[in-house]
């Protein structure tokens, strides 16, 4: 059985993002929020990729509760 993610913010991270592959963290385990740093192994939790093929900006969840990850939907706010 995987183990609960933690929350890292109650807040999205707004972050503007290369064109390139992208890990997102979903342990909240990370050193490098909000990408994975591979903190997640034993954990039976699984990083999101995200493939970016132009510039864009990004509101990545950090509370670990979207239902759309790893774009925040606004579940921080029922935390």
């Amino acid at each position: 059985m995987a183990e609960e993610p933690i929350c890292t913010a109650k807040s999205p991270i707004k972050i503007e993002l290369e064109p390139g592959t992208y890990w997102w963290c979903s342990c909240g385990r990370t050193s490098h929020t909000p990408f994975c740093d591979g903190s997640h192994k034993g954990t039976g939790l699984q990083p999101k990729k995200i493939e970016i093929s132009e510039k864009t900006t990004m509101s990545l969840c950090q509370c670990k509760a979207t239902d759309n990850a790893p774009l925040c939907d606004g579940s921080h706010r029922g935390l």
